[in-house]
């Protein structure tokens, strides 16, 4: 009899084994492990995946809260979020997502874009794409503080009465891109300038600190912007599709952790580009762990109300 029980068992646990291994909610996928948010492999990306995931954890005790790293691109986030490998995504940007995993045409306003990728999210992937945590993440052109103080330069179209004279220092791709490039900032922008120096984009802002180029086209919330104290030009001419930065989260969590709406929504219009750039320095400059640099701006703004963080 006790031959026959062990068989039975192991009969059942194989059932099982399969069941698991085909059934929605058993498999080896996020459904099962609480809430997993994608981070990236860029510190912006770390950074803000964690300050979702400590404003989950204050906010929804006892909920297990996990971050997968490394994700290189939107469409590998994209692509894991369609496999329930993770369920929420801690940035998503508009531009690169409209024209990526939606396939559709750049849109310059920044408001209807966002309305496209919400709308979009919704109707394809059954996500929710949040509002923007406030800031973008996009090319810009920027000068030092002591040049555009100088010169009162505030816009990329305050250059044009210089720009015979300007040294302009750019990422080396841009020059070829289609839509918002070399080619079409001069139609756009009716101007170009004295020389124009392709280069790896990580050295223009030690490049216009330095003297050696007078404007530069950089990230707008990279550290180096508040490292070197650059001014980033306003776009008045809308060159660049907007890239606005939202949390996205997959619906069927939402129907598990109904307070997870609640929690992301918070996050709306609470980080500047300043606030970014800042904090892309901490991280990148002065090599401060990204779940630290989190927590820092978390309490800096009061959103623990003085509760420890997990």
């Amino acid at each position: 009899m006790k031959k026959k029980n062990k068989v039975i068992a192991l009969i059942l646990s194989f059932i099982l084994l399969l069941t698991s291994c085909s059934l929605p909610g058993l498999g080896e996928d996020a459904k099962n492990d609480g809430i997993v948010i994608a981070g990236g492999n860029t510190s912006e990306r770390q950074i803000l995946a964690e300050i979702v995931k400590q404003m989950i954890e204050h906010d929804m005790d006892d909920t297990n809260v996990s971050i997968m790293n490394n994700l290189g691109s939107s469409m590998l986030i994209h692509q894991a979020m369609s496999n329930k490998d993770i369920n929420v995504s801690g940035s998503m940007y508009t531009g690169t997502s409209l024209t990526g995993e939606l396939g559709e045409e750049p849109i310059k306003d920044p408001e209807k874009a966002l309305e496209a990728v919400i709308d979009g999210y919704k109707t394809r992937f059954h996500r929710k794409w949040y509002p923007s945590y406030g800031f973008g993440n996009t090319y810009a052109f920027m000068v030092t503080r002591e040049f555009a103080e100088k010169e009162n330069i505030k816009t990329v179209s305050d250059l044009e009465r210089l720009a015979p004279e300007l040294r302009a220092g750019v990422d080396t791709s841009w020059m070829e891109r289609k839509g918002d490039g070399y080619e079409a900032f001069k139609e756009i922008y009716k101007f170009d300038f004295e020389k124009v120096y392709p280069m790896e984009i990580g050295l223009v802002y030690s490049a216009v600190n330095a003297g050696e180029m007078d404007v530069v086209l950089g990230y707008s919330t990279d550290g180096r912007i508040d490292t070197y104290d650059l001014v980033v030009l306003e776009d008045d001419k809308r060159l660049f599709p907007p890239y606005d930065v939202s949390p996205v989260a997959n619906e069927d969590i939402l129907e598990v952790y109904p307070k997870l709406d609640e929690v992301l929504l918070k996050l709306k219009d609470t980080i500047s580009n300043e606030d970014m750039q800042r904090m892309n320095r901490r991280s990148d400059e002065d090599l401060i762990e990204p779940k630290n640099v989190a927590k820092e701006f978390l309490e800096k703004n009061n959103y623990f109300d003085n509760k420890e963080v997990k």
